[in-house]
């Protein structure tokens, strides 16, 4: 028989034990500092900037943007992060999920909280929170150059359209002017009389000679592509790009390795190789070089600013320490691994597909049999298309009683209970942060709220009637862009700590803590344990 402590108990010494053990792990990061570094964090929460703005605050603002001065003010603050030198080393021995918390303090603190904190403490957030930033940043710029050469696209798209547009009325004035001197011969040669009397008297060799120089150009016009015109974002890249490329160290697969040296020569030369070995052989990009022959540099450069885009998205080019464009490998699991786990597929991908090819030539051998005896199962080939007969259920007796059953067996449970528990458990409502701070929202029963409205299709508005804490305003309520995850793009709500609830943008919507409402009907899928 074992005599355990009351439960009251049990939870104050596994508090303290969990208090024991992260300020054991902000120790052992704040003993790794050395006094440089240590001076430097210090700094970060006493040095101000023009807006009275401390510097701590002002690196954890990482929003990426769309244009070329918000790159560069991502890269200030990645230089600055860089510059402080505090590498993975640090975190060595943390676990994730702690060095995940720590950051998120970091986010909750302004710099006056941070100065009242102990050195150790302070210290050990700080440090978690600069190399976090860093790795923030960096995939910030990435995005943000995603975004400049998406808007470079979209404007070479529009200004083709709008060269198409133009070329309108020329082009009718042109085929008119075809029209009416294809009739002219059409009518000498029913005559008999000469094709250039018939020439000469109709649009005459003049009209001739500039309907043909009209109707080429015309024909180069309308059969450009958009490509032509995205040179004319050249200048936009080049505020930035030179300067972003010799702060990411990038790595490159052996695919990839022409369009990387390429990169590297924008960095250090601030020219691109005349070599297009980065291209595809058969890549649209090709054909506009040739046609700007020497006069191409711009053009060149643009095309690698896209490539690496494409590169980043892909994985073929990757740099360290980051979340979103770091090395795929780290998340493969290691063939050694593989091998011992014994896998039901071969790992010699090669073993496989002859297994496959050998499976499907007897399955057709099979199916050409009985398409010709006229003996497929449930089906038939008429005028040479195979038809399945439509599959009805096959149920056995007494499922459905079955199913009944089983569910009295489940007790009840509230919803918004269950959310709760869920979140206590793995705390995924700290991936939802503020759109510029990153600061998780601080009303969780708000959020669950609005999750639980989104999720169930409810609607904010039919929530509100639920309720009687949750209010809307006069504005007609808007589901677009009402939530923001993580990795999300969509604007999340300005949270008020001061009112206690949080306002969604462009829609009027005020949504306050709000307590668990009771679990749904059965009719709209009870939820159960």
């Amino acid at each position: 028989m074992t005599i355990l402590p009351a439960i009251t108990t049990i939870e104050r010494l596994c508090a303290d034990a969990l208090v024991a053990a992260e300020r054991q792990i902000e120790k052992r990061i704040a003993a790794r500092l050395d006094p440089v570094a240590c001076d430097g964090l210090d700094r970060l929460t006493t040095e101000m900037l023009p807006g009275a703005i401390s510097r701590f605050i002002w690196l954890r603002r990482i929003e990426p943007g769309n244009n070329s001065a918000a790159a560069n003010r991502l890269l200030d603050r990645l230089e600055f992060l860089r510059a402080m030198n505090l590498n993975d080393g640090l975190l060595a021995g943390v676990p994730p999920h702690r060095v995940a918390r720590l950051r998120r303090q970091g986010e909750r603190y302004f710099a006056d909280g941070l100065r009242d904190l102990g050195a150790d403490r302070r210290r050990a957030i700080m440090a978690v929170c600069v190399i976090e930033w860093a790795t923030a940043t960096a995939d910030a710029v990435i995005e943000t150059h995603d975004r400049i050469v998406g808007r470079t696209w979209r404007d070479a798209k529009q200004l083709h359209d709008a060269r198409v547009v133009e070329t309108r009325g020329a082009t009718t004035a042109t085929l008119n002017g075809f029209t009416a001197l294809g009739q002219s011969l059409l009518e000498a040669h029913g005559d008999g009389a000469s094709l250039e009397d018939a020439v000469a008297r109709g649009a005459g060799w003049e009209r001739l000679t500039s309907l043909v120089a009209t109707a080429k150009t015309l024909t180069d016009t309308l059969g450009d592509d958009p490509l032509a015109y995205v040179d004319q974002g050249y200048h936009r890249f080049r505020r930035y790009a030179p300067r972003m490329l010799r702060c990411l160290d990038l790595k490159a697969a052996a695919v990839a390795r022409p369009l990387l040296d390429a990169a590297t020569a924008i960095a250090t030369r601030g020219a691109v190789p005349a070599a297009d070995d980065f291209l595809r052989p058969h890549s649209k990009w090709r054909r506009q070089l040739r046609a700007k022959g020497d006069d191409d540099a711009r053009l060149r450069e643009v095309a690698v600013m896209f490539h690496l885009r494409d590169a980043l998205r892909s994985g073929d080019i990757w740099f360290d320490r980051s979340h979103r464009y770091g090395d795929l490998r780290h998340v493969l699991v290691p063939m050694a691994v593989a091998h011992a786990a014994k896998l039901a597929v071969p790992s010699d991908p090669h073993v496989w597909l002859a297994d496959r090819k050998v499976r499907l030539a007897d399955g057709l051998a099979r199916l050409g049999r009985a398409a010709r005896s006229g003996t497929i199962p449930k089906g038939s080939i008429e005028d040479g298309t195979l038809r399945i007969d439509r599959l009805t259920a096959d149920a056995p007796d007494g499922i459905e009683d079955l199913m009944l059953d089983l569910y009295r067996r489940l007790p009840p449970v509230r919803i918004t209970d269950l959310l709760l528990e869920v979140d206590t458990a793995l705390g995924f409502t700290d991936a939802f942060t503020h759109l510029r701070t990153g600061v998780p929202c601080g009303d969780r029963i708000g959020l669950l709220n609005v999750l639980l409205a989104e999720g169930l299709n409810l609607g904010l508005r039919k929530m509100a009637e639920a309720s009687n804490t949750t209010t809307i305003g006069n504005s007609p309520v808007s589901r677009a862009g009402t939530s923001k995850a993580r990795r999300s793009t969509r604007r999340w709500p300005t949270w008020s700590r001061r009112k206690g609830r949080c306002r969604w943008p462009r829609c009027g919507v005020w949504v306050e803590p709000h307590r668990p409402m009771a679990s749904s009907s059965p009719q709209h899928g009870r939820a159960r344990r």
